[in-house]
């Protein structure tokens, strides 16, 4: 399946933890980005807060994003995009303690935590295993395209 052509009602997007410059989550959302450009995203959302987490860090916006990704352009040709217009212009350094935060985020406030328990319970209720939200994002793909927890 081409770039152009991301169905994720057929398949789940790329895992949160798979990088592109050293950023984590980015291929996700550029997958999550395209299929929403194809109208093809399914219950997927772009523009969620852990998209947000990515333009917040960079200072590029998810409109500024999407308008790059609908011109077809590739991964590589994206990510040297993001290194030249990002307003906060992030150092190698800062990208890998960035995303080393992201890939061990959990919920802190209650009511994160009330949902991410929710949905440990409905996806795998006997893992003992699920803690980040990584964790619970890859579990959900893995369950919602057929694989038993």
């Amino acid at each position: 399946m081409s770039e152009s052509d991301m169905d994720l009602t057929q398949r789940p997007p790329r895992s949160p933890r798979v990088r592109l410059g050293g950023y984590v989550h980015l291929p996700r959302m550029l997958d999550k980005c395209r299929a929403l450009l194809s109208e093809k995203i399914g219950e997927y959302h772009y523009d969620c807060p852990m998209d947000q987490a990515f333009f917040d860090f960079t200072g590029i916006t998810a409109a500024e994003l999407k308008a790059q990704v609908s011109l077809g352009k590739g991964d590589g040709a994206i990510l040297e995009w993001i290194n030249a217009q990002a307003p906060n212009k992030p150092s190698s350094a800062a990208i890998a303690q960035w995303s080393h935060y992201q890939e061990q985020r959990t919920p802190t406030d209650l009511e994160m935590r009330e949902f991410y328990q929710e949905e440990h319970r409905r996806l795998a209720p006997l893992r003992t295993d699920l803690a980040t939200w990584f964790d619970l994002l890859d579990l959900d793909d893995y369950v919602s395209f057929g694989g038993k927890p």
